[in-house]
């Protein structure tokens, strides 16, 4: 019997999808699942007459792959993949690959690299975006691990891969240790942002101007023609338009309580051990915390009273600044992530493709749009660019924006209803745009009250201050650092 040109373990949701892929390209694949009933079920059904080697056993798994071995597992994060990789090593050889394709923290990515490569193997820790239909149909896929192990799973990652338009796979090498995950795990991060600003604009359509759903499918479907067309706003169009068996829509039967499952988290957490300022991904999963306490939500609104929201104004104006105030607060959101990717490329020796990454997304993941071409322009410019808000194109964009951002942004405060991602993100773009921010009273206090120093703006940057406010003090100064 022939070999497989790779395996796969697990064969839930994505694991099928992309051993369907996989073969549809040509290639064949040997699975396994821990549950042997699924592997059975699986190639008597969906995978029945194709290139797919069923396999029952670890051993057996491994006897079917030509060498190199590529071992793709597509279970659960966390302990589950540490589980595999331990009872994988053993019937491995020296150069074999193990894959990691599910969401896990980069830190653990990191982590399996060095003890897998300690024992002669390779590892690739890859993201994989796109849901059901991308895993299938044409994923974006982000590899980083072991740099040997790339041109061995490059003809397969980059065949199964989403193309944009001049044929390019949305799948290339980001780098060594934990940078695929971490890519992917900022990728995720803009995807709750996204999300959230999306929702905003939903919630001041309905309860601001009293919009129906169909009126908002028909705002969406036009806004998907322009300069918001993405994925995001294409479902959300749909959702809008499609109806429950009574011929109401179903998208107001659904209880207001979001999940998560730590992407969007993970990547508020990482921006805070770099020091960025990631504040509008970081509202988005604190406003989906927010909406799962509705008990308390419920409690909460026969006791505490607001606004009634009015609108007078004109609707279609007003529908127009919400467009434009998602718009560039879109591009806060990109801005925040490539900032952290930056900040993160350094902490860990990285050398990511900035442009190549927004080529990856530009297709077949969650965040996918029009936008991100323009991104991959602006570092094709300029490959250091600090923050998109300085490229050009986004500099115009969201300067002429501004206008209708703060009328939005002002419309909701005053009439009670909650845009954390809005508001964040232009607080963001005017603390990015000013010169002088009020720091200087805060590192007053903080010499105070913990003699903590501070710098002059008389005296050259890195030389340090203390002052005995009091006179009581001493002149003594606690330790500097930045975090």
């Amino acid at each position: 019997m022939s070999k497989a040109d790779i395996g796969i373990i697990g064969l839930a949701v994505m694991g099928e999808n992309l051993v369907l892929n996989m073969e549809s390209k040509g290639f064949t694949v040997a699975v396994y699942n821990r549950s042997t009933e699924k592997v059975t079920n699986f190639v008597e059904g969906r995978a029945k007459g194709l290139n797919i080697i069923a396999t029952y056993s670890l051993q057996e798994l491994v006897d079917s792959l030509k060498k190199p071995r590529k071992i793709m597992i597509m279970v659960k994060a966390g302990k589950p993949v540490d589980d595999f990789i331990h009872m994988l090593i053993p019937y491995l050889d020296w150069g074999d690959i193990i894959i990691d394709g599910g969401n896990s923290h980069f830190p653990d990515t990191i982590r399996r690299v060095k003890q897998v490569e300690e024992k002669g193997l390779l590892y690739i820790g890859t993201g994989v975006s796109g849901g059901e239909e991308g895993a299938l149909k044409g994923p974006s896929i982000m590899p980083g691990g072991s740099s040997a192990a790339w041109e061995h799973v490059k003809p397969i990652f980059q065949a199964i891969a989403a193309k944009v338009e001049d044929g390019s796979p949305c799948c290339d090498w980001v780098g060594e240790g934990g940078a695929g995950h971490f890519v992917k795990m900022v990728h995720n991060g803009i995807e709750y942002g996204d999300m959230q600003l999306i929702c905003e604009a939903y919630h001041l359509m309905k309860d601001l101007l009293g919009m129906t759903a169909d009126e908002m499918h028909e705002v969406f479907k036009e806004w998907n023609e322009g300069e918001l067309d993405s994925y995001l706003i294409e479902i959300t169009r749909d959702i809008l338009g499609y109806k429950d068996e009574d011929g109401q829509p179903i998208v107001d039967k659904i209880l207001d309580t979001a999940g998560q499952k730590g992407t969007g988290k993970w990547t508020g957490v990482a921006a805070l051990d770099e020091g960025v300022a990631l504040t509008l991904i970081g509202e988005a999963v604190f406003a989906r915390c927010l909406s799962a306490v509705k008990d308390e939500r419920v409690a909460a609104s026969k006791v505490l009273s607001g606004p009634a929201p009015k609108f007078e104004g004109d609707r279609k104006a007003f529908i127009e600044d919400i467009m434009k105030a998602l718009y560039a607060s879109k591009i806060v959101s990109y801005a925040q992530g490539y900032t952290l990717m930056r900040a993160a490329a350094k902490t860990y020796g990285w050398n990511l493709n900035y442009g190549g990454i927004a080529l990856m997304w530009r297709d077949g993941c969650i965040i996918r749009s029009v936008l991100l071409e323009r991104i991959k322009e602006a570092f094709d410019r300029n490959p250091e660019l600090t923050n998109l808000l300085l490229d050009p194109f986004f500099k115009e964009n969201v300067v002429s924006a501004q206008a209708s951002w703060r009328r939005v942004c002002a419309a909701a405060l005053t009439n009670g209803i909650p845009v954390p991602a809005f508001t964040t993100a232009l607080c963001y773009f005017d603390g990015y745009r000013c010169e002088r921010l009020p720091a200087n009273l805060l590192q007053a206090q903080r010499d105070y009250f913990g003699a903590h120093t501070y710098e002059r703006i008389d005296k050259p940057r890195g030389e340090f201050f203390h002052t005995n406010w009091t006179g009581r003090g001493g002149s003594t100064s606690a330790s500097t650092y930045i975090v």
